[in-house]
């Protein structure tokens, strides 16, 4: 009895918690994410459109990029803020790119491109929770878990990029529109973790792929032709103003690992 006792009035400590490999989910999180998202737009089309590589080269170069940052991540002892939030930038430039040659290249096009990697992230997802019991991110810590979440987040982002075309072209509804829509669905989403028990990992990767559409209708608002609904703005010059402002908001407002409950 004395033994049961002393467990159920156990107080964890700090060691009785495990870091995670990726940052607290805060305000701060969905700011730079958003912003690195509409990096990934801007900066693909740069390499793609701009110097003039084309969707196969730079879909290629963004994942060979990728993937030496998700290895660099996961053999990483700690989180690093900076390792971090590039990968997730290489992962939005390579879903831009990935879902622009899809969509453009093979012919596949929007909806198509939008059902077939709903369902690969649908599968990846399904994959982690077999073999983890969650897909929380929370428990990011060993690196089958990295493995699986970084796969997530590649088919998320791309997922994203052809979303936010889909919307913007096949739906008609142009950038401004598609932003107004996938922004409404973020507020959604906030709304329903404020004032209802929906599960909270479920509305993280609901706003975790909402915020990826989102970004990218930002960014071809910004370097789209004025015939085509956007600004036209320099994209190089676009890009290196959002990396400036993410850099500057990690400096001023230091992420720190998330924690999740460990064995004692």
């Amino acid at each position: 009895m004395n033994d049961v006792a002393q467990r159920s009035s156990h107080v964890p400590t700090p060691t009785d918690e495990l870091l995670s490999k990726v940052p607290e989910v805060t305000l701060g999180f969905w700011i730079i994410k958003i912003a690195a998202t509409t990096l990934g737009e801007t900066g693909g089309d740069t390499v793609t459109m701009t110097l003039k590589w084309g969707y196969l080269a730079g879909t290629a170069l963004f994942l060979g990029l990728l993937l030496m940052l998700v290895i660099a991540q996961i053999l990483a002892k700690k989180f690093h803020p900076a390792l971090y939030w590039a990968t997730i930038v290489a992962s939005t430039t390579f879903g831009t790119t990935m879902a622009d040659f899809a969509d453009r290249s093979l012919g596949i096009g929007y909806t198509g491109g939008s059902t077939l990697l709903l369902a690969c992230l649908a599968v990846v997802l399904a994959l982690w929770y077999w073999s983890q019991g969650t897909i929380s991110v929370n428990t990011v810590t060993t690196p089958k878990v990295e493995a699986f979440y970084w796969a997530a987040i590649t088919f998320s982002q791309t997922l994203g990029t052809a979303l936010g075309d889909w919307i913007a072209d096949t739906g008609g509804l142009g950038y401004e529109g598609g932003a107004l829509v996938f922004g409404a669905g973020l507020v959604v989403v906030a709304a329903l973790y404020f004032w209802t028990n929906v599960s909270r990992v479920a509305l993280f990767w609901a706003a975790f792929i909402l915020t990826r559409p989102l970004g990218a209708t930002v960014g071809d608002f910004l370097d789209k032709p004025v015939s085509d609904g956007g600004l036209a703005l320099s994209r190089p010059l676009a890009s290196l103003v959002i990396a400036a402002f993410i850099v500057g908001f990690i400096l001023l407002l230091p992420q720190r690992a998330g924690r999740h409950p460990g064995r004692a």
